[in-house]
């Protein structure tokens, strides 16, 4: 047994891999310098042993820890790691891997392949790569499992993808009201091994329907002859499996879960939530948001082809190159002006600058306060009060700075006022905007982390412009 750091352990494995890489590079271009019968003795050679000691250390790996190193490598690098990977692991790091990478190793494995390697699969995974492999190999994979295991699939499937019932596992200790605690634990032996994360059985009765839990603490701990029904516990968070996932989250985030029962709506015991399941969708909805963020789609491979990369950037792109066209139109507006008093250009960036972190700043309060349902019908006018006031009162210390600095660099009073009030204009607009935008988009039905920031920054900037120097105009000219 080897007992070290996650971290190190995959970093050592990840290294590990790549000196394998690296040793096959080396053996591949000295095959390539042969000729004759000394070439094919050196790809021999080469597929014997190297090749061999790759699929060795491959199969020692963990899933999770395969499917990083698979995002880790260069197409080339992962494409060869892929073909030594174990069929009976294949499926499984199809589970664990990015959206993005599990796209170009499902179209690297052929028909019968990709079969395979679903079919060492559970009902929950495969369900959780419906939308991921092709239809006719979905279908042929889920005919090997029972019929139980079949009529749960259909069942999870039906649900939408970011739903409870599609992420649901069918894989439930439960025991029944009517017994004992002996009967249940005769009952739980019997079965085999436990569902993984099970932190407690569900009481249920005759017709399926939840009734309780009991922890396998206190299963332990109490007389076995005690009755189910005394010990169990009836403080229960349960589910319906067409709430959306997100509510899970907050749920196991507050109480501390680890499972919870999914329930329909006559409250029948349809299968549970596990922690494992719901923390992978949290980073995964983490990463999403960071790259959507900065106006990428969520699935983008890191190492994927230059212009499908390229092609996942333009539509943000053409976003910002139009709103910046806009930007400059207002400084064309007030081309006259700055002509006459150059020190406009050099102090506008300033105004704008100010007003989009402010903004920013409210964009990432607000999207948080969304997320976590802290923003209601009924506090949202007083958070638009708290952000004018605390843009007001950051407008005057800010404002009140730049303009003592553009009165020392410029010596010219009317220029530092005209600043200051440009400044605390901007950061109100910022603060307007940063609240109002995300609120919109979510009332739209869109995901408010996605295009906030550039919008902010095409207002903050084009008002900043505007306002700076609309205010020279009238007050300096």
């Amino acid at each position: 047994m080897q007992i070290g750091r996650s971290e190190d352990r995959l970093q050592a494995s990840l290294g590990d891999v790549t000196r394998l890489l690296q040793k096959h590079r080396v053996l591949d271009a000295l095959i390539h310098r042969q000729e004759g019968s000394r070439r094919d003795l050196l790809e021999n050679l080469q597929h014997r042993q190297n090749l061999a000691e790759l699929h060795a250390r491959l199969r020692t790996l963990h899933p999770a820890d395969l499917a990083f190193i698979l995002e880790a490598l260069p197409l080339d690098d992962r494409s060869l790691v892929w073909s030594q990977t174990p069929t009976g692991l294949k499926g499984e790091v199809l589970v664990e891997v990015a959206e993005g990478v599990r796209r170009s190793l499902v179209e690297e494995l052929p028909h019968a392949g990709l079969v395979g390697a679903l079919r060492a699969l559970d009902a929950d995974d495969l369900a959780y790569l419906k939308d991921a492999v092709p239809d006719d190999v979905w279908h042929e994979a889920s005919r090997s499992l029972d019929a139980g295991d079949q009529t749960f699939l259909r069942t999870a499937v039906a649900y939408p993808e970011a739903s409870i019932g599609h992420l649901m596992s069918g894989e439930v200790a439960d025991v029944r009201e009517s017994g004992t605690l002996q009967d249940a634990i005769d009952d739980l032996r019997r079965r085999g091994a436990l569902p993984d994360h099970t932190d407690r059985l569900f009481v249920v009765d005759v017709r399926h329907v939840l009734r309780g839990a009991i922890p396998l603490a206190d299963l332990l701990h109490h007389d076995p002859h005690a009755p189910v029904a005394e010990v169990m516990t009836t403080d229960l968070i349960a589910f319906r499996p067409d709430e959306p996932i997100d509510a899970a989250v907050k749920a196991f985030e507050r109480y501390d879960l680890i499972s919870a029962p999914v329930i329909d709506d006559r409250g029948k015991l349809l299968g549970r939530l596990s922690v494992d399941v719901v923390m992978d969708w949290v980073r995964a909805e983490a990463d999403r948001r960071a790259l959507e963020l900065a106006g990428l789609r969520g699935d983008e491979d890191l190492f994927a082809p230059v212009m499908d990369s390229a092609r996942n950037r333009w539509p943000w792109l053409m976003v910002n190159l139009l709103t910046a066209f806009v930007a400059s139109r207002v400084i064309g507006l007030f081309e006259h002006t700055i002509e006459q008093l150059v020190a406009l250009a050099t102090l506008m960036p300033i105004v704008a600058s100010v007003g989009g972190n402010t903004g920013n700043q409210t964009v990432a309060l607000v999207v948080r306060g969304l997320a976590l349902d802290q923003i209601q019908a009924g506090n949202a006018r007083y958070l638009v009060r708290k952000e004018v006031f605390v843009s007001l009162l950051n407008g005057v210390l800010w404002g009140l700075l730049v303009g003592l600095f553009a009165l020392a660099i410029y010596r010219s009073a009317p220029l530092g006022l005209v600043m200051s009030v440009a400044v605390l204009l901007n950061l109100l607009v910022a603060a307007l905007v940063g609240i109002g935008v995300p609120l919109v988009l979510q009332r739209t039905g869109r995901d408010p982390a996605r295009g906030s920031s550039v919008l902010l920054t095409f207002i903050t900037d084009s008002m900043g412009f505007l306002l700076f120097l609309g205010l020279a105009q009238v007050f300096l000219l």
